[in-house]
């Protein structure tokens, strides 16, 4: 009996209908992209479904983001296939190191993986001191990367040297030459012709044998529900930059008039989410730092006679931190010029009318209580030889005093307002 039962744990583990599920990541790797894939991995696990497959094109991402992805791949105890598609895709940086934990790699044609090395590690500002220090953990961090994609290409079978090359030299690779230099397993060009490939072919893993069975397979395709969308589009560097402005700009607004309400709330909501994405993104504080300052330069406009000079160092202020406002030197972790240049003019075009707004409210002449009616004409109602009676002026009959000579129905003008008692003088001659 013993001897029958270690006979099945030998045998493959032959699928039968195939289930697979696929799911499609066409963005930056990033804290919410992993949770998608980790979840799912674990729900095809749980479900019973023979294999995943991620179809992938990413220009890289996050390394918290990726390692998470990594270890869900190689410790899934169903084959993990990533395929690299459309063609004119990529798995480059984090993509690639994600491609070469898979069970099985795939390519397209006109696709290419590599250019693996960590960015964003450190800057070579400062004294000589300083720089050494950033070229030591520069070093510390790419002889990491490297020994883990190494590590992750010898348990795959894949071609360590290349890996390596991928980290430090930055390389990249399109598909066919992919598959000659043993960095992936086939080439397909589509879903169809991917599945033909995978049909029979045999994965080792965690101590189990799986054949894969492709042909007729039932694919289940899962997209990514609104929450995920959601917390992946937050995770752009663009959209945290624009909550971020939205949010200092309402907020600003609603201390500058209180009781409005509206901007103050969507100013709120917009902080918050701006703050939930800078969680998930590198981001470099000083830039945070400068955009605040400007903010500060801004108002301090409206009580220093600074003759604009305060102004124009907000909107430096502001240029330069949009600029540094993420560490990350790759290009899916910056905030675009395309959206810099227009957001920070039509912040600043936002402050400046607000701002003028203010001044002229300050500067504006009274035209409600007792400042209000001095200035106003009115008409002689009621006149005694005393110098006293009644006007009506401003919709209202008022007690006044003025020349004895004035009589009912002449024009007169508020000079002064003494209690609830107004003082007139005549508009033109006395009749």
């Amino acid at each position: 009996m013993a001897a029958f039962l270690g006979l099945l744990l030998l045998c493959p583990a032959v699928s039968k209908a195939s289930e697979i599920t696929v799911l499609d990541i066409r963005d930056a790797i990033t804290p919410p992209i992993a949770s998608f894939i980790g979840e799912n991995i674990d729900s095809a696990v749980s479900s019973g479904k023979t294999a995943i497959i991620i179809r992938m094109d990413t220009p890289g991402g996050l390394d918290t983001a990726m390692r998470d992805i990594v270890q869900k791949e190689m410790n899934a105890n169903i084959p993990v296939i990533v395929y690299v598609y459309p063609p004119g895709a990529r798995a480059a940086s984090a993509g690639a190191i994600i491609a070469l934990a898979s069970d099985v790699a795939a390519m397209a044609p006109g696709t290419n993986i590599g250019a693996a090395h960590p960015v964003g590690v450190g800057g070579v500002g400062g004294g000589e001191e300083a720089k050494e220090e950033a070229k030591t953990m520069a070093e510390k961090v790419t002889n990491d990367a490297v020994a883990y994609v190494r590590s992750i290409a010898r348990e795959r079978g894949r071609n360590e040297a290349w890996a390596q090359d991928a980290v430090v030299k930055s390389i990249s690779t399109p598909a066919h030459e992919a598959l000659q230099l043993g960095v992936i397993d086939l080439v397909a060009q589509d879903m169809n012709d991917l599945l033909k490939g995978l049909d029979g072919r045999t994965v080792k893993k965690n101590n189990r044998t799986f054949v894969l069975k492709t042909t007729g397979a039932k694919l289940t395709e899962v997209e990514m529900g609104f929450r995920y969308r959601l917390l992946a589009a937050l995770s752009n560097p663009n959209i945290a930059y624009i909550l971020m402005l939205i949010g200092l700009a309402g907020i600003f607004f609603e201390l500058s008039n209180p009781g409005v309400i509206l901007p103050g709330v969507i100013g709120g909501i917009s902080l918050i989410l701006a703050f939930f994405a800078f969680q998930t993104l590198p981001v470099n504080y000083a830039g945070i730092a400068l955009i605040l300052l400007a903010v500060i330069l801004f108002i301090a406009e409206i009580k220093v006679p600074s003759f604009g000079l305060l102004t124009v160092g907000g909107v430096i202020s502001m240029l330069l931190g949009s600029l540094i406002l993420f560490r990350d030197e790759e290009i899916y972790a910056q905030v675009s010029l395309g959206v810099i240049v227009p957001v920070t003019l039509l912040f600043v075009a936002f402050f400046v009318a607000t701002l003028s707004l203010v001044v002229k409210a300050h500067r504006r002449t009274a035209v409600t209580g007792a400042q209000g009616i001095v200035g106003e004409q009115g008409e002689v109602f009621t006149w005694g030889p005393e110098g006293r009676g009644k006007v009506f002026c401003h919709g209202e009959y008022w007690n006044a005093q003025g020349p004895a000579d004035l009589l009912p129905g002449d024009r007169v003008v508020v000079t002064e307002l003494r209690g609830l008692e107004l003082v007139v003088r005549p508009v033109g001659p006395s009749r």
